[in-house]
């Protein structure tokens, strides 16, 4: 309804579009008998207009129509509604500082003067026309074209009668005059493949129980806890055997898991991609729906079930986020309204050539405000405890992975990524603002300085950074015949001259154990499993003995054998045989150490509390260090025997007098090996050893690592 002049007589104009009708009125609302106005059929196809004279205001209004079978159908005119998005949301959109702008953009479920329906806002500023078609128009982008907001470049819509669950997408007309059918890039909900429409879902009213974990987890102080994070890949982790192999399901999942995860003794679980996508195989790497918790697993409120059941058992959720790249499909981002708009258009920013997917534009606001906006909607929407960046290393760097002549130089002719820089700064700083206590963790693979620093101090603003140096060098010493590792010791000890440069997270993740690189207990240096799980179990206690978080992937923690595959579950059968079992005992053991002693999650970035014992015992391959605290009772002696060759009295140098305890011996019978479960004790004698003041003789056995403590009753 618009002002308008006809035959030079003011009054008002109404036009609409409905096909399959044979007469439309206008019906005036807030009348007592309810004044109506016929339209004009202008055209077969279903246009109408209509001239209501000497009226010069706009009013309140239904439609009236009939349809050919006689029936009448009387709804309001989604064009009566004014829009629902301000100057200052467009501004701030189009600043790229919206940390709000999923509650705008996207669809959702409003009221509006009364009236309840769908508010529909995209970002398509080079497009001539956008609709929001769906199954509730028959997929009809005549029916429901959207209002242009302007130079902010958003298209913006209120359907009323819409409501939860309704399919819908956008078509946009481009500038060549091509139709394109696109999903929402701000929708909360998808269907299955081969469609991949958006759905509808209104504001969630799940009652969440996790007040007293999000309260507790604002004011912990992370870097100084025991960090052990069960890394998984929800649809992979168990099946469903009686019912063809399929997934558990979000709520079906949540008891088990944290039963086991309770079991292990673990502190988080990470979640390897649940924002929608459409390819299995890409693990949830190749995102098309950076708001909405995959289908495959059930609905969002059933993904608020399992995060909200693992906090009221104390275990924190972290989420594997992608912004690092998008995958091509027609239906998503890729060439959203006809242009380049998420991505660059030059191939050699916008493409990665690695993996076939197509790389953000950082350097615009509206992209910054599409990506912050993801991060902050899984963290208040989801209540999820830290976000794992991916592919960290191929945002900071133009030329990662590619020749020479295939990368553009920044603005002053070098190789680093300008905007990439500045939107991690900008996304780490948004989500510790407004979600205290929540972990960005970078998995980031170079040496580039400053991951872990604050942003004020011209860092990245990450809380941790996965050690992908420590985790090669250390696969590679491993995976070595111990007969060769005497010459190899510097794989296990270079590690420690940059341990403190960040705030390191030790992993073993899913990367490693795909792909033909064998599985972690398969990579050992030897032929037979029980030599393999030996050298598993001895690399295990290695790693939890030394400084920094932890994290290992699903399966690694019981030895399995075979590389993980996406499509089929975890060999738990393999828990029957006892070097399996005595692995995941180990590890159960290796974290309620890490937990029991406090100090050790404390002392992870202190460099003043780690010192080597002995790093030069080539010929034996027997490394050890210590982990200092305040006092000796905190003080931890690491001892690694990375050779089959058992020795007896074996003398390591010990910072303090007393009686030394063995606190863990992954050779023990308890872990699957030959050696009584007694802990044996070594009284410190007042010899110089290893630059130590004292020294203790210890029986050490083959491949294995040992824990040493002063006893204290």
């Amino acid at each position: 309804m618009h002002l308008a002049t006809q035959d030079g007589k003011s009054g008002l104009v109404v036009r609409v579009f409905i096909q399959g009708a044979v007469r439309c009125d206008v019906v005036e609302l807030g009348q007592t008998n309810g004044l109506r106005f016929p339209l004009d059929k202008i055209d077969g196809r279903g246009f109408f207009e209509g001239f209501i004279a000497e009226r010069q205001e706009v009013f309140a209004y239904r439609l009236w129509i009939e349809q050919p079978n006689g029936e009448f159908r009387e709804f309001y005119d989604p064009y009566s509604f004014l829009p629902t998005l301000g100057d200052d949301d467009l501004y701030l959109f189009n600043e790229g500082t919206d940390r709000q702008v999923f509650h705008k953009m996207g669809a959702h479920c409003r009221t509006i003067n009364g009236i309840p329906g769908v508010s529909f806002a995209v970002w398509a500023p080079s497009a001539r026309r956008v609709s929001v078609t769906g199954d509730f128009n028959a997929w009809e982008g005549r029916y429901h074209p959207m209002r242009s907001m302007g130079s902010s470049g958003v298209w913006e819509l209120f359907i009323p009668g819409l409501q939860q669950g309704t399919l819908y997408k956008y078509e946009l007309l481009d500038s060549h005059g091509h139709l394109r059918l696109k999903s929402d890039p701000y929708s909360t909900y998808f269907e299955s493949p081969p469609n991949n429409a958006s759905i509808v879902n209104s504001p969630s009213e799940y009652q969440w129980g996790d007040d007293e974990w999000i309260q507790q987890r604002s004011e912990t102080q992370w870097p100084d806890m025991p960090i052990s994070i069960y890394e998984m890949h929800l649809g992979s982790w168990k099946q469903a055997s009686e019912d063809g192999n399929r997934p558990l399901s979000y709520r079906e999942i949540a008891g088990e898991l944290v039963e086991y995860l309770q079991q292990m003794n673990y502190t988080h679980v990470e979640f390897m991609p649940l924002s929608e996508f459409p390819f299995d195989g890409s693990w949830g790497y190749q995102v098309t729906g950076f708001f909405a918790p995959t289908h495959r697993f059930g609905t969002p409120d059933d993904l608020r079930y399992l995060i909200d059941t693992l906090h009221q058992n104390g275990i924190g959720v972290i989420l594997d986020w992608v912004p690092a790249h998008f995958p091509k499909d027609a239906f998503a981002l890729a060439e959203f309204d006809g242009t380049h708009l998420y991505e660059h258009a030059d191939p050699r920013q916008g493409e990665h050539q690695d993996w076939g997917t197509l790389i953000f534009n950082y350097g615009r606001p509206e992209v910054r405000s599409f990506l912050i906006g993801s991060a902050l909607s899984w963290c208040e929407q989801f209540h999820i405890d830290g976000l794992r960046v991916d592919a960290v290393a191929s945002m900071l760097y133009l030329d990662y992975s590619r020749s020479h002549d295939q990368w553009v130089p920044n603005k002053y002719g070098g190789r680093e990524n300008i905007e990439a820089i500045d939107f991690l700064r900008a996304a780490n700083d948004a989500v510790h603002q407004s979600f205290p206590g929540v972990l960005m963790i970078a998995e980031e693979s170079t040496a580039w300085d400053g991951v872990t620093k604050p942003t004020h101090e011209g860092g990245l603003g990450f809380d941790l950074k996965w050690n992908m140096g420590w985790m090669h060098d250390t696969i590679e010493y491993f995976q070595k015949d111990p007969i060769y590792r005497k010459w190899h010791q510097g794989d296990l000890t270079f590690g420690a001259i940059y341990q403190h440069t960040e705030r390191f997270n030790l992993t073993f993740s899913h990367d490693e154990i795909v792909h033909g690189k064998g599985s972690m207990l398969l990579k050992m240096g030897a032929e037979h499993i029980p030599e393999k799980a030996k050298q598993l179990k001895a690399l295990y206690a290695w790693m939890w003995g030394w400084p920094g978080k932890k994290t290992l992937f699903m399966g690694s923690d019981f030895g399995q054998s075979s590389e993980w595959a996406y499509d089929r579950s975890l060999d738990w059968h393999l828990l029957q045989y006892d070097d399996h079992k005595g692995i995941q005992t180990l590890i159960a053991d290796l974290n309620a150490f890490y937990r029991r002693h406090p100090n050790l999650g404390r002392c992870d970035f202190d460099s003043s509390t780690f010192q080597w014992i002995n790093h030069s015992d080539h010929e034996s391959c027997v490394l050890s260090f210590m982990r200092l605290d305040h006092g000796a009772q905190h003080t931890l002696l690491v001892i690694g025997n990375f050779t089959s060759v058992t020795r007896d009295h074996y003398r390591v140098g010990a910072p303090h007098p007393g009686i030394w305890q063995e606190a863990i011996n992954t050779n023990t019978k308890r872990y699957g090996g030959h050696v009584e479960n007694t802990r044996q004790e070594s009284v410190s004698m007042p010899i110089q050893w290893d630059g130590q003041a004292q020294a203790i003789d210890i029986a050490l056995p083959g491949m294995s690592t040992l824990f040493f403590q002063l006893k204290t009753s």
